[in-house]
């Protein structure tokens, strides 16, 4: 695959990742779903699809850092420092905040890679943005990240 068709490609599933979609879904989907676009020198034969949505339910330690930057902004908004402080606080929380995402992003990239690797499929996508097809690897990647899917409440 030449260097411009494999540029093509990438900017064909950038474009179907919209920016609405980002704010809907998170840095997380539109990270994996960019991230798994690399190109071969083939054809891709096998489209899989990964569930963020599920993972970001059940993921311990992505609810853990989420429910930490809620706290910590909460805090910050109901403390008493002056305005300026609280600006000064929220940009740090900002920058952690990417930081986080950053890490949880990485994990869940390098375990997609490595069920990508194991059952040789060519591109792996969020399962938000497919209307329908592909294999879904979301069960392997929970797995490899030692997620154990929440069982409904019974009431």
């Amino acid at each position: 695959m030449t260097r411009v068709s494999c540029k093509r490609r990438v900017g064909n599933v950038l474009a179907r990742v919209s920016a609405g979609s980002c704010a809907r879904y998170g840095t997380l989907a539109c990270a994996v779903a960019v991230s798994a676009a690399g190109c071969s020198s083939q054809a891709p034969a096998t489209v899989a699809t990964i569930d963020i949505a599920r993972i970001q339910a059940n993921w311990p330690k992505y609810i853990n850092y989420s429910n930490q930057i809620a706290s910590d902004t909460d805090a910050i908004n109901r403390g008493r420092s002056s305005a300026q402080e609280k600006q000064h606080d929220l940009q740090l929380l900002r920058v952690r905040y990417v930081d986080m995402q950053n890490e949880v992003t990485g994990d869940v990239r390098s375990a997609a890679e490595q069920v990508a690797n194991e059952r040789h499929l060519k591109l792996v996508v969020t399962r938000q943005f497919v209307g329908y097809g592909g294999i879904d690897i979301t069960p392997d990647v929970e797995k490899i990240l030692k997620i154990v899917e929440k069982t409904p409440e019974k009431s």
